[in-house]
Formats: structure tokens, C-alpha cells, sequence
């Protein structure tokens, strides 16, 4: 896992301007601690940071086909899990490969196959690679978006990068915001595309870009589609596990410590017993899988349920681990780490971006750090909820009739940043939103003849995958990258997710509830206690210290910046939950504060010019 970034122009000769790719290959110098790279040509440069994972000696990149007058090179994030078998079908064309790396395998990929390789590519990854025969840019993302890309046009050309940061550091590319950046922003529907900063566009997943001097071109490789579904439930069940089960273990190759993410869920419990049986297999009964869960100092004695956390994850993730045999290690964070400014100035400037989720992205940068200190891969259970149906959105009768994003029903107006007047005038969020929403579901494909129930929980599964699992997909990047950890999602192969998209929806709740499908997947690999748990969402502290010293940053937050958060936020309506009495704060209400708060450090951090 690394960070890529790039400079293609026509006008110019980037050979002449060194210092600007270093400069943009710099600030990624997080998601890559191992080493760093550039590759300058007449008409194109790519730069890369690197997170040394398999072939440590032989990995470096930009890697070149061959060190003279090289026919392509390539600038590579992620990992291709299928590269030994594609290795191998090169290897018989008659490819000569110098190192181990998955990264060489997809540099002679495509020689071979052009284009067309990523259709053979299973795995996660954004790469770039400059064809320098035909003076040609192919920039290229995975199919579920696991890993981020990034492009803007400047003068004959363009830029690209893993994160909008590396952009930045071109002299064309100013970090500017205007008023649909902001209703991206706010608007909370997480779409692929346009994104907070004007001129800087996300190219979507399973998608793919080509440069050249006739032009640029974009287009899909790979999106959902409708298939008709023929298996019983039994051969439904037995598919799943098989596909579960062939996924978790071909994502376990690393030349460096490997861990697994262990909440005490169902999702993180399969993926841990799967892994920790391979590793055993592999290295001998003796062997043990690291696993690790975050807890928090007020945890034991303060739980209080609400809409997303139904009870105390730790106990479940400590019965899951001796279940399986793992060295299982619990960090508990506090109040004062969690407030800790350089801690969230950290979060805002890996994100870029004022929108998060407050406590728990603090948290889990924290978890990522601690958990680097012994392990470079972690394997996480994303996805599953939106593959499996897990959301309470899926099974609430007002949840599913609500012809709106359902996740902005979850907190409702709580959680909202309410905007400055003039600016909510402007911005006009409520018909962005049922714009989008109107557009989201035309995009939905559907089989012949389904009936209402299976009609609507397919746009419901296509808009989780395809929007709130993005925005997922981001986060866990972002905050493991700034740690230096690389974090594979083994749900996210793309059969699973289209096998699972298929299936009809009286099999995905053939029990009555979330999860049909891999509760009976996963029987005899988590104890019946995890089986049968409801779904939880990513814990949150519940200690008031921290509520009120939210509230105290809040406050400050306000007045920061000569007026600038004030011009954004309606500071009046944000008044009621300052004035709340700490142990009386909702999440939804808490998550309002720490909007505010991440919005003043973004401001500081990023210093964007605001065009509103």
C-alpha cells in the first residue's frame, strides 16, 4: 500500500521542473514511510511513497519495464491478490520478471493485455502508468473504491494523486471551495466525481482514465448489474461461505506483521477465524493471529444505547478471540486523547475535509497507531453490512417506505451542521439532496418483473454500496494510510459483492433478521454469542469530560478564523446544544460540535479560498 501521484502535460517538459513532483510525492510521505520515488520524462512525471508489504528488497517504484528507454512505467497503490496466477500465464508468454512484487505483475499485465488488464485484476488498488510508445496516461481504480485517486486538469494536461493534498502542491492546482463544493460537502450523499474542492474530481470506481494528445477519456470497467438468481438457499448459503472463505484467505500474503480488526461482530469474527486457521495451516498449530479491538476508559460503566450502538463491544471481541486463539490486545482510549488538538488536527489534514464522524475517526486513527507499532496489514470487515443487508435500514418499514437516503434518517436534524442562512439559501442542500437521491435510483439496474419488496431493497443495497460505502471506504483509508497501515477489506471482492447482489432479498432475510446469509455461512467458525449479537455500529465515548470538552472546543471553534466558521455555520442554532448540560448530549447533537470543531481546523489547516 502506497501513495501515487503524478504530472502529465503537453505544453510542458516536467524534466525541467523537478522540484514540483518531489513536491507533490512529499506530502503523501504518510501512506508511504519506506521510501519514495520519481520517474521524470519529456512529457510526463509520476512520483510514489511507499509502504514496503511484499518483496521488500524489490518493490521500489515508479517501476520502468526496463532501466533504458522504458515502454511503460507504472506508479502503483494497493494490492493485486490474483498476481501469482497472472505471473504465472505471463510467464508463458514469455514475460521475464526481476522481483517478486505484485506491482511488476501489473506493469508486464499490461504490456501484454493493454488496457483490458484490469479486467483480470482482483484486488485493491489506484495506479498509473505512462505508456511512453504511444505518449500516454492510463489511470485506473478497483472496482469498489478501496483505494482513492484523485485528478484535475492544469495547463495541456493533468495531475493526479491518492490524496487531494498531492494536487495541491502543483502550482496550478489552488485549494479552492466553492458553493457546490460545499453542497457536496454537507449534503452528505457521497458521491463519486465532483468532490469538496473545485476542479478536483474522484474518479469513480471501476473506472478508468486515458490521456493522450487526442484528448482525455473516462470510462466504467465494471458496475453493478441485475442477474437472475437460480440457487436454493442451501447453495446460496454453501456459495457465500465458499466465496467468504476463498477471499479471507488469498488476502493474507505479506512480507511484514499481519493482523486482524476484532469488534466482537459477526463480519470481523468470520474474517479472523478464517485468517487465524490459514496462518495455522501455513506456519503450525501453534501459531497465533494478532487481533485487536478499541474500548474506551468510561466504556464498562457508562454504555448508553442509542440509535446505532446496541451494547459493549469489547466483552463480544475478547469472546471471539479465545473462541478462535488470537493474541488479543484491547486499546482503551480516554477522554483527554480524544480531545487532544494535535490528535484532531491530525484527522482533519489526512482527510481533508471538515466532514467526519468526530470521536470515532479520532479513535480509530489512535487504534491505528497503536496498532502499527507491531503489525503493517490489518484485515477489516467493511462492507458486509451493505452486502449482507446489516443496516436497521433495511428492515425498518418507515426506513425503507422514506423516499430519501437512508442514513440521513439515522441522526435526522441532530447531526446536521446548521448552515448560515444566507449560505442554506444558496446551497439549497434539501433539493441537492432529492436531485441526487432521484438520480441515484435511475442509476439502479433491476431484473423484469420483481416485485415491489425486492424492487426497493435493490436500490437500497445499490445506494449503500455505491454511496455509503464509499464514504466508509474513504475513512478507513485515510486514517490507516497516516498511520502507515495497510487495511485489506476482504468483503469487498467484487464476486462476493455481485454474487450477493443477486440474491434475492427473501434469502438475505430468510431468518427474519440482518445477515441471513453469512450467520449461516459463518456457523462453527464464532460463538453463538457473536452469531446471534444485533448489529453495532463503531463504538463512541460516553464520558461527560468529554462531552463538555467537545463543547468548550465548539465554542472556541466558533470564533476562529476572523468570522470565516460563523460565515459557514449558523452559530444561534449551534447555541441550544453549547448550552446543554454535558451528560445530557445526544450523539446525534455531539456529532453537530464536532463538525464545528473539524470545520475550524480544516480552515486552518487547508486555508482554502472560499468562492461562495
Amino acid at each position: 500500500m502506497c501513495g501515487i501521484t503524478g504530472w502529465v502535460s503537453f505544453h510542458q517538459d516536467p524534466t525541467r521542473q523537478a522540484a514540483v513532483v518531489e513536491a507533490m510525492t512529499a506530502t503523501l510521505a504518510r501512506r508511504g514511510p519506506d521510501g519514495a520515488g520519481c520517474w521524470l520524462g519529456p512529457h510526463a512525471a509520476l512520483g510514489h511513497r511507499r509502504l514496503s508489504v511484499i518483496d521488500l528488497a524489490g518493490g521500489a517504484q515508479p517501476m520502468a519495464d526496463r532501466p533504458q528507454q522504458p515502454a511503460a512505467v507504472l506508479s502503483y497503490s494497493g494490492e493485486v491478490y490474483n498476481h501469482h496466477r497472472l505471473r504465472a500465464e505471463l510467464r508463458r508468454a514469455g514475460h521475464e520478471f526481476r522481483t517478486r512484487s505484485d506491482t511488476e505483475t501489473v506493469l508486464r499485465g499490461y504490456l501484454e493485455w493493454g488496457d483490458s488488464v484490469v479486467d483480470r485484476l482482483e484486488g485493491m488498488y489506484a495506479f498509473a502508468i505512462w505508456d511512453t510508445r504511444r505518449e500516454r496516461l492510463l489511470l485506473v481504480r478497483d472496482r469498489l473504491g478501496v483505494k482513492p485517486l484523485y485528478w484535475a486538469e492544469v495547463d495541456g494536461g493533468l495531475v493526479f494523486g491518492s490524496e487531494p493534498k498531492a494536487l495541491f502542491a502543483h502550482p496550478e492546482i489552488t485549494p479552492r471551495v466553492d458553493a457546490d463544493g460545499l453542497r457536496e460537502a454537507f449534503g452528505l450523499v457521497f458521491g463519486t466525481g465532483p468532490t469538496l474542492w473545485a476542479g478536483v474530481r474522484e474518479l469513480p470506481p471501476g473506472a478508468l482514465l486515458t490521456l493522450d494528445r487526442t484528448g482525455r477519456r473516462e470510462q466504467q470497467y465494471w458496475q453493478l448489474t441485475a442477474r437472475p438468481h437460480t440457487d436454493d438457499r442451501d447453495d446460496t448459503v454453501e456459495r457465500v461461505r465458499s466465496l467468504v472463505n476463498r477471499t479471507a484467505r488469498a488476502q493474507l500474503e505479506a512480507d511484514v506483521p499481519l493482523c486482524s480488526l476484532l469488534s466482537g461482530g459477526i463480519d470481523s469474527t468470520v474474517l479472523t477465524a478464517l485468517a487465524a486457521d490459514e496462518l495455522r495451516l501455513a506456519e503450525g498449530p501453534g501459531a497465533r493471529l494478532r487481533s485487536y479491538a478499541v474500548d474506551y476508559s468510561d466504556q464498562a460503566e457508562r454504555f448508553t444505547q442509542d440509535e446505532l450502538r446496541t451494547g459493549h463491544d469489547a466483552p463480544f471481541a475478547a469472546e471471539a478471540g479465545a473462541h478462535i486463539g488470537t493474541d488479543h490486545a484491547t486499546v482503551v482510549l480516554d477522554p483527554r486523547s480524544l480531545l487532544d488538538p494535535a490528535h484532531r488536527r491530525a484527522v482533519v489534514e489526512c482527510r481533508d475535509s471538515p466532514i467526519g464522524v468526530g470521536d470515532m475517526d479520532t479513535s480509530l486513527f489512535l487504534l491505528f497507531g497503536r496498532i502499527r507499532e507491531h503489525s503493517t496489514v490489518a484485515l477489516s470487515g467493511e462492507a458486509a453490512d451493505e452486502i449482507f443487508a446489516g443496516y436497521p435500514w433495511f428492515h425498518t418499514p418507515a426506513a425503507v417506505r422514506a423516499r430519501t437516503f437512508p442514513w440521513l434518517l439515522v441522526t435526522g436534524d441532530e447531526a446536521a451542521v446548521p448552515l448560515e442562512p444566507g449560505l442554506a439559501a444558496t446551497l439549497r442542500i434539501p433539493e441537492f439532496r432529492a436531485d441526487t437521491y432521484r438520480d441515484a435510483l435511475a442509476a439502479v439496474p433491476h431484473l423484469p418483473d420483481e416485485s415491489p419488496t425486492e424492487h426497493r431493497q435493490r436500490e437500497l443495497q445499490h445506494l449503500a454500496l455505491t454511496r455509503w460505502l464509499r464514504q466508509l471506504l474513504h475513512r478507513k483509508d485515510r486514517l490507516s494510510m497516516a498511520q502507515g497501515l495497510e487495511v485489506r477489506v476482504p468483503f469487498c471482492d467484487h464476486r462476493l459483492v455481485e454474487y450477493a447482489f443477486g440474491t434475492p432479498w427473501a434469502l438475505k432475510s430468510f431468518d427474519g433478521r440482518e445477515k441471513s446469509l453469512l450467520r449461516a455461512a459463518a456457523t462453527g467458525l464464532a460463538p453463538d454469542s457473536v452469531l446471534h449479537r444485533p448489529k453495532n455500529h463503531y463504538p463512541a465515548t460516553h464520558h461527560p469530560a468529554y462531552n463538555s470538552g467537545l463543547q468548550a472546543m465548539a465554542r472556541d471553534a466558533l470564533d476562529a478564523h476572523h468570522g470565516q466558521v460563523r460565515g459557514i455555520v449558523d452559530a444561534n442554532a449551534v447555541k441550544a446544544t453549547l448550552d446543554t448540560p454535558p451528560e445530557q448530549l445526544t450523539w446525534g447533537h455531539r456529532l453537530r460540535l464536532e463538525r464545528v470543531v473539524d470545520l475550524a481546523l480544516w480552515l486552518d489547516h487547508h486555508r482554502p479560498q472560499l468562492t461562495l
